[in-house]
């Protein structure tokens, strides 16, 4: 209300300045007519008057109307302005630190207060403001100590909030080799993984063969099935991805097959000290 007020009793000084302006303008031109004795038309002190300098606006009158903007704007996005700075200064904030920050004006506007202070974003203690992140985190070990009570992989999206250099120290895990960043097929987003490098694990050749030997369905439809069926969640959702491709008018792309070159006696064999690779090839004599 006071912001109303102060605004309007500066329009008044405005029109005011303007019409002591004009009239100094008119007495001016009356007095140079009565010197020269001639007679001045009225269209002459009104184009005096037009060329004027209009009086204009002073930085704290946009100011003030800038602070008014927001205060007439709906509770939410006065809401997502007040997150917006607790997040980025990642400090504690009294209503009227945040007036003073962005303008809100939490303290008389109650429902703006009431929404602050319900939001789950914020957390307050009775007196300040802070911002609240799902993960209470402060550095890269204790990042480290969270990914490694997740065996099954923890959002990144659930990360990026905790501490502004967050992203950097995930990467950093990541080339160390203690957590492996991996993309969710479904959603997009990346999944952290923890890899303690105090558990090496060995794997034996004649395990690998049998890996590489099994015969995998065409289909991923037929993978995800052949996983359910052994007790197993599919980290995709194939048909659910096709349903949803067609209902937007998708329609998936195949694959195309490579056609394989023939070994003929123009091909050059580069590895020709192997003979072992090429016996059961018909490579014409030359």
């Amino acid at each position: 209300m006071a912001l109303q007020e102060r605004l309007a009793k500066f329009k008044q000084q405005q029109e005011k300045c303007q019409s002591t302006l004009t009239s100094l303008t008119s007495r001016a031109g009356s007095s140079k007519a009565a010197k020269s004795h001639k007679a001045v038309p009225a269209a002459t002190t009104s184009s005096i008057a037009a060329r004027a300098p209009a009086v204009k606006f002073s930085n704290d009158t946009e100011r003030l109307q800038h602070i008014n903007s927001i205060r007439k704007a709906p509770v939410g996005l006065q809401i997502k302005r007040v997150i917006g700075v607790l997040l980025e200064t990642r400090q504690a904030f009294t209503p009227e630190q945040i007036n003073e920050a962005c303008y809100v004006d939490v303290k008389s506007n109650k429902a703006v207060f009431d929404s602050l202070r319900n939001n789950l974003k914020v957390h307050y203690d009775g007196e300040r403001f802070s911002y609240k992140s799902k993960h209470d985190l402060k550095d890269k070990s204790q990042l480290l100590v969270l990914i490694r009570k997740f065996p099954e992989g923890i959002n990144v999206i659930d990360l990026k909030d905790a501490y502004p250099t967050v992203i950097e120290d995930l990467q950093a895990l990541k080339a160390a080799g203690q957590v492996w960043l991996l993309s969710n097929l479904d959603s997009q987003e990346d999944v952290a993984y923890p890899n303690d490098p105090r558990v090496p694990i060995k794997v034996d050749d004649d395990l690998k063969l049998l890996f590489r030997g099994i015969e995998l369905p065409r289909d991923m439809i037929d993978i995800e099935k052949d996983l359910q069926k052994n007790g197993m969640k599919p980290a995709t959702n194939t048909a659910k991805r096709r349903a949803m491709a067609q209902v937007h008018g998708i329609t998936p792309k195949t694959k195309a097959k490579k056609k394989q070159r023939d070994i003929s006696k123009r091909t050059k064999l580069t590895n020709a000290h192997l003979p072992e690779l090429f016996k059961n090839l018909n490579v014409p004599d030359s």
